[in-house]
Parts: C-alpha cells; structure tokens; sequence
C-alpha cells in the first residue's frame, strides 16, 4: 500500500479540504473573498495567501475569540494587511463589503473548541447566502460546509437546500458534495456558481 504525502497529495476527508481544494483553482492574486464564519481562521489565513498582496479578504464573526483567534494566525503569518476583520454577523455582508468579491466562504455550525451554543441560524445565514449572491462577480463561488449532525444543524440545513434548490440554473451552477461512506449527519459541502 502506497503512502499518501500531505505535502504533495491533498487527503480529502470531509468538506473542509474539498471546498480548499475548489478555492485553489479559484482564487488569484488580486482578488477579494469574504470569510462569512472566521471561527478558528484557518479559512480566512488561506484565503489572505490566495488573494495575495494585491487582494483583499473581509472576515466577519460574532465572537470575539474568533476574531482574536484569527488575526493571531494573520498577524504570525504576516498577512493582517490583506484582511478586515468585522466582529459582526455574516447578515450584514452588504453594510461592509461594497465592492465585488471572487467567492464568499461559509463554515456552519459552532466554532471548534468554543462555546457550541453559539451557533450559525437558519435566518442569519439565509440572509448571508442572498447578499453573498449580490455581490459575486460572473464566475465566482460561494462555497458553504454545511453541518446538519449539530444542534440546530438541522433547520439551518433546510433553509440552505431550499435556497439552492430555488437557484435559477441559467444564473447558477449549484453542486452539493459529500462523502457516501460516512454518517448522513455528516458535513458536506454546498458549492454555487454564479454564471451571470
């Protein structure tokens, strides 16, 4: 049996890899994204090295500890300069991000080793995913890790599938992926492509 090397060979085990792999061939120096759940900033420090020193990312939580968090990982990697962090709710996209943006990404659920009843709702992020939408340029993505295992993760599933499902095919090019040898609680990921 053949060793997989990380440096060479992305392991694909659940969402979180599969939507940095899509960000990879999206992405270019230049370019603007929004990180609509910092978290624990893993997301938004790769978004800061693909956009590069001529983009610009605007990363938004609710909690300061994310935020915190965050720019701690900017800050040791030098890439702060390419970042707004808004400790706002990913629902006032639009009052903060008035320019177009490449993709618009979204980790649901809780933020991992916080407090878990601090959640992403069902009406917060289906306000986030129609503002996403308004301000993608022909061609980008939103790309949302969806958790429907989690307290709450269910409702917010639901609002999610029905927003997609209601997408026009001739604007929006909508694709949900997971894996098939896992829970169906599991996570998976819901990527939108805006065409026009």
């Amino acid at each position: 049996m053949t060793n997989l090397s990380c440096s060479t060979i992305p392991v694909l085990r659940g969402p979180v890899p599969l939507s940095h792999l899509f960000l990879r061939s999206f992405l270019r120096d230049g370019q603007t994204a929004v990180d609509a759940t910092c978290g624990n900033g893993y997301d938004t420090l790769l978004l800061a090295r693909l956009v590069g020193a001529h983009g610009h990312v605007w990363g938004f939580d609710i909690q300061q500890q994310a935020i915190a968090e965050t720019c701690r990982r900017l800050t040791e990697e030098d890439l702060l300069s390419r970042v707004t962090l808004l400790q706002v709710g990913h629902e006032e996209l639009t009052q903060h991000v008035t320019e177009p943006v490449q993709a618009v990404l979204f980790n649901l659920g809780y933020r991992p080793g916080g407090d878990r009843s601090i959640i992403t709702r069902p009406d917060t992020t289906g306000s986030a995913l129609e503002q996403s939408l308004s301000l993608l340029e022909a061609g980008g993505v939103v790309m949302l890790t969806v958790y429907p295992g989690h307290n709450g993760g269910v409702d917010e599933q639901a609002v999610i599938e029905k927003w997609a499902a209601g997408l026009d095919p001739r604007s929006c090019n909508c694709w949900r992926m997971g894996q098939t040898n896992v829970s169906p609680e599991a996570p998976y990921l819901l990527l939108v492509q805006k065409v026009l």
